[in-house]
Formats: C-alpha cells, sequence, structure tokens
C-alpha cells in the first residue's frame, strides 16, 4: 500500500494537481456535504483537474455519519460508473473525510481516496492517520476500518470560513496533542487567545500538532500500543457525546473532548500524579473555552454504560489513557465504576 503524504499547502491547486498525477484514476468523484458544497466547495470548483469531477452530497452533522449517507455514497458510485480504479476527494470536516474514507475503503474493495480538510478540526485529527468509520445505533464509530488517504492535502485558507465553536472544535485536539507530547507546547497552547484567534500563528501550531499525530501514527499505525495516547480525554469524551446526541443536543466533536480531558485529568492527578496545578490551569482554561456539559448525578449511569463501548476496553474493563505529567504517557489504564463517578463529580463542581 502506498504511504500516505500530507502536504501543507501554499498552493492549493499546484497540490491537487501533483496529488492526482500520483493517483492514476479513470474516473473522479468529490464527496461533500450540505454545508461544505456551498462554503469550500466553490474555491475548487473552477480548477481544471477537477472540472470533470462527479460531486456527491451528504446531509451535514455528526448525526448523519452513518449507514444511510455511506449507502448513498456507494449507490452514487455506482450509478456513476466508478471502478476499483477510480479515486474519491473528500471536501469537508471530519464527518466527511470519516464517511469518505470508509465509502472508499469498502467500495469494490477499496478505491484511492484524497482528503482536503475543511475545518481545524479535520486538519488536525480526524483526516490523518487512517481511520475511517461511520456510527450506528448512536455510538460513535463504531463501524470501520484503518485504511490511509493517498494525500491529505491541508491549507488553512479555509480556516477563515469556520466560525467561532468549529475553531474551539478543532482547538481541543491541538490542545491534547500539547498534553500528551511536551510542555513548551502546551504552554504556547494554553496562552493562545480562542476570543480572537491569530489565523497565521495558528497555521503554524496547527503544523507542530499535526506533527505529534504523525509520529505517533508512524510508530503504532493500527493502534496497538503507543496510539492510544491519541484517544485521551476521548474514553469520557465518546461517552458524552452520544449521551448528548441521545439527549436531542449534540455537541461538537472538540467539546466532547475538552470536557473527556477534564474528567481524565483528574484521574490523572488521582492515580499517576499528574501536577495539581496544571490539572487546575488545563481545567481553568476549558471551562472558560467550553463551558460546561449540563449533566447530572442521574446521568452517570448513562454515561458509564456508553463508555463501556469503548474500542480500547478489553475483557468487559474500561480502560482510559491517564498522564504521570505532560507528556507522560500511560496507556491502558483500567478504571472502576466508582472512579468514573468521582471523575463526573469532579468535571461537575470542579
Amino acid at each position: 500500500m502506498e504511504q500516505q503524504r500530507i502536504i501543507i499547502s501554499d498552493n492549493i491547486e499546484a497540490d491537487i494537481v501533483t496529488a492526482l498525477s500520483e493517483c492514476d484514476h479513470d474516473r473522479l468523484f468529490v464527496l461533500t456535504d450540505t454545508n461544505t458544497v456551498k462554503t469550500s466547495w466553490p474555491r475548487l470548483a473552477a480548477f481544471r483537474a477537477l472540472k470533470d469531477a462527479t460531486v456527491i452530497t451528504i446531509p451535514e452533522g455528526d448525526t448523519h455519519k452513518d449507514i444511510t449517507s455511506a449507502e448513498h455514497v456507494w449507490s452514487t458510485l455506482s450509478s456513476e460508473g466508478a471502478t476499483r480504479h477510480s479515486c474519491l476527494i473528500n471536501v469537508g470536516g471530519g464527518m466527511v473525510t470519516d464517511l469518505g474514507g470508509f465509502a472508499a475503503s469498502t467500495f469494490k474493495r477499496g478505491i484511492n481516496f484524497i482528503n482536503i480538510p475543511t475545518t481545524l478540526l479535520a486538519m488536525v485529527d480526524a483526516s490523518v492517520g487512517g481511520k475511517t468509520g461511520i456510527n450506528m445505533d448512536g455510538l460513535k464509530n463504531e463501524i470501520g476500518v484503518f485504511n490511509d488517504s493517498r494525500f491529505v492535502i491541508i491549507s488553512t485558507a479555509f480556516l477563515s470560513t469556520l466560525d467561532d465553536k468549529n475553531i474551539r472544535s478543532g482547538y481541543a485536539e491541538m490542545l491534547k496533542h500539547g498534553l500528551i507530547d511536551s510542555e513548551p507546547m502546551w504552554a504556547e497552547l494554553m496562552t493562545f487567545d480562542l476570543d480572537r484567534p491569530d489565523l497565521s500563528h495558528l497555521q503554524s501550531m496547527l503544523a507542530k500538532s499535526i506533527a505529534v499525530k504523525e509520529r505517533i501514527v508512524a510508530r503504532d499505525p493500527h493502534e496497538k500500543g503507543i496510539r492510544k495516547a491519541l484517544n485521551f480525554g476521548h474514553t469520557f469524551g465518546h461517552a458524552m457525546e452520544s449521551w448528548a446526541m441521545r439527549k436531542g443536543c449534540p455537541i461538537l466533536h472538540g467539546y466532547a473532548v475538552a470536557y473527556g480531558m477534564v474528567c481524565e485529568l483528574y484521574l490523572s492527578t488521582v492515580r499517576k500524579g499528574f501536577p495539581t496545578d496544571k490539572l487546575r490551569q488545563t481545567v481553568s482554561f476549558i471551562r472558560e473555552n467550553y463551558g460546561v456539559l449540563p449533566i447530572t448525578c442521574h446521568d452517570y449511569d448513562a454515561i458509564a454504560e456508553l463508555m463501556k463501548h469503548d474500542k480500547k476496553n478489553t475483557a468487559g474493563h474500561i480502560n482510559v489513557t491517564l498522564l504521570g505529567g505532560i507528556g507522560k504517557i500511560e496507556t491502558d489504564c483500567t478504571v472502576s465504576r466508582e472512579e468514573i463517578n468521582e471523575a463526573l463529580d469532579f468535571y461537575r463542581e470542579g
């Protein structure tokens, strides 16, 4: 299999030409959702290399990252004459790159695909590392495969299309990368002004953040060991995200990760000696910039039940990634129901 190439692009048209020249294809398809087809696709539609592409559009939002949308992509590829030698370009946020990657990986046992992420979250997380998938029965990424796109083309010009919440959502994954990497990176992230984001500064921070994920994925592409560090905040976070979806008040993925990091930093402090001052600093930053999910003690059972579906679990035990300090990673830490309740108490009460 060809190794994925990540391009931080200053000339997206030229980089698309380069990517397509190295992806032999008989037919070209572009996947967007109902938001990015209006906000992002017009920036690309006039490019000569894309003039003959067939555009497939699915409904926006994580609630549509499901088998129905995947079937729509498959059926359109089939009806429009796609073969095993065709190529799909996914233009959009993490929902589009996850679902499009899954659809491409399974159509005729796999066709080439290229990711062009248009949200900060997708740039820093969803489009890098080969995870593809869809949700099922209210559970995040329950169905999917590991499969790299041939190229990821990252143009920070798309950041100007994002609203405040989507900038914050992607930034939460960057903060996670800082916590699992190094104190200087964490410190820089903690001083960034999310109320008045400097997009040029954000671009340089983004490149560092992507590099953290690339280094970890290169060491452990199929999440057998150290790659589980990238799930810091996600065991609690995915459960909170699924809980909110079931309550009919969905939250952005990055917000869920931020909330999950509060819980897992608390357990890191109690169990592994994560420094209390850095716990307080990080939790204060998250509360100021992400607010608090309105859970009560009556929701603990539902959240704990959702945590049982996390893919890092083993033999019925709920596992989390904890930190002994910034950059000091400990994976496969089993947590008890009592510890889950304590962490949720801390999350609610601080």
